[in-house]
């Protein structure tokens, strides 16, 4: 599983415009120089997230970006797959009836990466842009951690 840089950049660039106050016009050039993402990947990005509803644009010389919600509203989950992201665990495709393998049979480990993939899915819903930019990210996946195992005794 990985997620690629369009995913990645496209998170980093909201995040970035969110910083900006959200509701200012920001160039996409100066997100560009800001996070070090090419200029001509960032236009494609946010054709996209404006296509999905995420940002609104401007032209003129004021014109740039702005967010539509408010960072707190803004889910990571809907920016991902507004870039057409899939995050995929498992190496079989959904509903092809085909298994990892290639065979019409699960591989051994399937119920293990297709649980990890809701488990992203699910992370990614509960957090916002506010998250990200307020620091609330580090130990949120923690909520869901298993108990601690207690040790079976010694015979």
């Amino acid at each position: 599983m990985k997620l690629t840089t369009k995913g990645r950049y496209a998170v980093t660039a909201m995040a970035d415009l969110a910083a900006q106050g959200g509701q200012a016009q920001v160039a996409l050039c100066d997100i560009a120089l800001r996070q070090g993402i090419s200029l001509s990947y960032l236009e494609q990005l946010f054709a996209k997230l404006r296509k999905a509803g995420l940002v609104a644009s401007a032209r003129g010389a004021g014109g740039g970006y702005t967010l539509v919600n408010a960072p707190g509203e803004t889910r990571i989950a809907d920016i991902v797959e507004a870039v057409d992201e899939q995050i995929q665990t498992t190496a079989c495709v959904p509903g092809s009836g085909l298994g990892c393998n290639g065979t019409s049979v699960r591989c051994l480990t399937h119920d293990l990466w297709d649980e990890l993939g809701r488990q992203i899915e699910l992370f990614l819903n509960a957090v916002t842009l506010e998250d990200i930019l307020a620091k609330r990210v580090a130990g949120m996946a923690s909520v869901n951690a298993p108990a601690a195992r207690v040790a079976e005794p010694a015979e």
